[in-house]
């Protein structure tokens, strides 16, 4: 007879007590992975630069994710932001002498409020409009900082930006001279971004975005301002986006006209691609695959781009939803054929026992 008893029932099973642990890792296995690949970066590369170079190119991609994979917006104009990014970040800390964290925090802000200038144009256009809107913008910015070597240097660029070390009243607690110690604080800074734009698409605001993506009439009838969570979605993209250029101009002691070049955007675009659309971490794996692929063949042959251009065209036709993509099917290929047991008893199902 099958005792009904409350203790019964309420006794917890074998596997109660890992459930927790189960669902935590479920939840936060992106940022699991995005940890994993920070930790991974030191110990197969030899140059800090080129780790951080990646790092740096992901929170591009990241902000570049969040426009086209979670509100279906093809932006060129993420060079934009960009390339203020690295203008604010080198002006407060040539022209000001401010410590990092301001320099950081405007650049995110220029980044963000360029943004709403550029987004608040674009969003009343749609589909080829809007790309053609967000193109011209970028070769508008990019003349004006052309136009204007006072402030940006023009053609050279502006020069000799420091990374002064970061310290409280005075006294250094963190020191950025070597390529590790400033690769250990953008990957913190990069972990934070990344968790915080998970908390992002997962809300209610980063579901009204895909459901805008996929249909935007319908989120319009709902009731949803549409305009309005676009804007948004532009607002958080180029903060993150002038984050990442202000973090490359420390990186390389310049922030070069080419940053603000509308090559930028197409760059951040292809990462945001190859990666796969719709899944932030996806975007980590592009910009590490472009950034380390682009690397390596760039010593074997000085036309480098038509091999990535012969990479991109096979993405295209056969890779779709990128390499996430590509790691998903794989991974279901695998699920549907499990090893065979040695035992048949095995085999069987095994929540039996806890029915019975």
């Amino acid at each position: 007879m099958i005792n009904t008893s409350k203790s019964a029932v309420t006794k917890p099973g074998p596997h109660a007590s890992g459930r927790p642990l189960g669902h935590a890792l479920h939840r936060y296995r992106f940022l699991l992975l995005a940890l994993l690949v920070v930790c991974i970066l030191p110990a197969t590369l030899r140059s800090g630069s080129l780790a951080t170079e990646v790092l740096v190119f992901a929170l591009a991609a990241l902000g570049c994710n969040l426009l086209l994979g979670h509100t279906g917006l093809l932006s060129f104009g993420q060079g934009i932001f960009f390339g203020l990014g690295s203008y604010s970040a080198g002006l407060v800390l040539t022209k000001a002498a401010l410590p990092v964290p301001v320099a950081l925090l405007a650049a995110i802000a220029v980044g963000a409020v360029a943004a709403a200038f550029v987004g608040w144009f674009s969003i009343r256009q749609r589909g080829t409009y809007f790309v053609m809107l967000t193109l011209a913008f970028g070769q508008l910015f990019y003349f004006l900082a052309y136009t204007t070597p006072d402030l940006t240097g023009g053609d050279n660029g502006l020069l000799d930006i420091p990374r002064p070390a970061l310290g409280l009243f005075g006294k250094k607690l963190i020191v950025l001279t070597s390529p590790w110690q400033y690769y250990g604080f953008v990957a913190v800074l990069f972990l934070v971004v990344f968790w915080l734009l998970m908390r992002v698409s997962h809300s209610v605001f980063g579901r009204t975005l895909l459901a805008i993506r996929d249909n935007e009439a319908r989120a319009a009838a709902v009731g949803y301002d549409v305009k309005r969570f676009k804007l948004m979605a532009f607002v958080i993209s180029g903060g993150v986006t002038g984050l990442a250029g202000a973090l490359h101009a420390l990186m390389t002691g310049i922030a070069p006209l080419s940053n603000i070049d509308y090559h930028t955007s197409e760059m951040i675009l292809v990462m945001t691609v190859i990666g796969g659309t719709g899944n932030l971490f996806a975007s980590v794996l592009g910009a590490a695959f472009y950034v380390l692929f682009a690397d390596w063949l760039s010593t074997l042959w000085p036309r480098w781009l038509l091999l990535l251009g012969i990479v991109l065209m096979a993405v295209s036709l056969y890779m779709q939803r990128g390499l996430w993509g590509l790691g998903e099917r794989i991974w279901q290929a695998l699920r549907r054929n499990p090893p065979v047991h040695a035992n048949p008893a095995d085999a069987g199902d095994d929540t039996a026992t806890e029915r019975i």
